[in-house]
Parts: structure tokens; C-alpha cells; sequence
């Protein structure tokens, strides 16, 4: 199942790459059906690996998960709270959350090989 939360991830992570890039060339807020489908991904891959560590969380992929839904509450900030009010995403906002999910993912990449 690691497999399937990394590529749900890997997926999501392109879509938010974009997102930044768009918000770093001077577009105030994403379209609004790749930044639901960023969010769907991204939560959907959450949830798979609170499955994977489920009962014991312990290891790279807790820490992992522990990041990840803490830039989760970052995405939903900005999803909430600026893009569906129509203001523009505060760009340090949008590089925090994208530092924490690039670090969740490169400790759970970490895990996944470990565990190989």
C-alpha cells in the first residue's frame, strides 16, 4: 500500500508544483479544479498512510505522516481561508506548505526504501 501513498502523493505534489508556479508568475489564486484535485489526492494519500502506520505509529513513516498533516492544515489555510474568499495566497504560506510536504515526502520515500 507505501506504493500507492507515494504515487498519490507524487501526483499531488506535481499538481501543487504547478499551483506554486502559477502563484510565483503572478496569478493571485489556481484554478479552482486542480487546486480540488490537489486536495482530493493529497487527503486521499493521507489517509492511506495513517492505514499503513496505523496501530503502531512509530518509524520514518509516522514522522512522515505527522508532516504531512501538518502542511494538510497549511493547504487547508489556504484553501479556506484566501483562495475561496478569491484573495490572493500569501506566498510565504505557499512555500511553507510546500517545504513541509516536500520534507514528508522525502522522509516517507526514505521509509519506503527501508522497508525494501
Amino acid at each position: 500500500m507505501l506504493a500507492i501513498v507515494i504515487g498519490l502523493l507524487a501526483v499531488a505534489a506535481l499538481g501543487g508544483a504547478t499551483m506554486a508556479f502559477m502563484r510565483f508568475r503572478g496569478k493571485a489564486t489556481p484554478p479552482i479544479p486542480l487546486a480540488l484535485l490537489h486536495g482530493v489526492l493529497a487527503a486521499s494519500g493521507l489517509v492511506l498512510l495513517l492505514l499503513e502506520v496505523w496501530p503502531e505509529f512509530s518509524g520514518s513513516a509516522a514522522w512522515a505522516l505527522a508532516i504531512f498533516v501538518l502542511a494538510a492544515f497549511g493547504g487547508l489555510t489556504l484553501a479556506v481561508g484566501f483562495h475561496r474568499r478569491g484573495k490572493p495566497l500569501p506566498s510565504a504560506a505557499v512555500v511553507a506548505h510546500g517545504a513541509l510536504a516536500l520534507l514528508a515526502f522525502l522522509i516517507l520515500l526514505a521509509a519506503a526504501a527501508a522497508a525494501m
